[in-house]
């Protein structure tokens, strides 16, 4: 299997050209440390019709913080491409924290199913840039394709479960009544 990834990875590397370097850097550090996915949660939760999106993007990085980045990676210690085989020139500089799952691409998926499952138009948009953020990943041989497709996975499936966890227990009327209670 990893001869398999392997070979992905350096077909990606054949692609390479400084106009594509560029737009999968770029693309790449919106993800850094998840302040892009944040930012955005945050500015949903603050406007009152997005709410409902704001809740779920925000819940569903902090669960995948804690699954994915504190749990998995940790327990699976899974050695990066670039770990593995430095001899292919890097454009970021080396991540230090181990490979499965993409955080990046778990955080982007998180984030884009959230808004999908509110908004189909606006999460179709974003669905589009997370399997970019995946893509650009594998670009800059900082994750194998089973991490960026399990960080994509895992991403889908908390955005669902976080979604059906609010409607549960009706999370943004709690929210809303509780704001009414500090109005009055």
């Amino acid at each position: 299997m990893l001869d398999m990834e392997f070979r992905i990875l350096y077909w990606l590397q054949e692609l390479r050209s400084p106009a594509l370097d560029q737009a999968m850097e770029a693309i790449t550090h919106l993800g850094d440390k998840g302040w892009f996915f944040i930012l955005l949660g945050a500015a949903l939760f603050f406007i009152p019709r997005t709410r409902r999106a704001g809740t779920a993007v925000l819940l569903s990085l902090l669960c995948g913080m804690i699954v994915g980045n504190l749990c998995l990676k940790n327990l699976v210690m899974r050695p990066r491409p670039c770990w593995i085989d430095a001899s292919v020139p890097l454009l970021i500089p080396v991540p230090h924290d181990y490979s499965f799952p993409s955080g990046h691409t778990l955080a982007a998926f998180e984030t884009a199913v959230s808004i999908f499952l509110v908004n189909r138009k606006w999460g179709t948009a974003f669905l589009i840039f997370a399997a970019l953020i995946g893509l650009s990943r594998m670009y800059l041989f900082v994750h194998f394709p089973t991490d960026v497709l399990s960080g994509a996975a895992l991403g889908i499936f908390i955005a669902w479960f976080v979604k059906k966890g609010i409607e549960k227990y009706r999370l943004c009327d709690i929210l809303r009544v509780q704001k009414n209670k500090k109005a009055e």
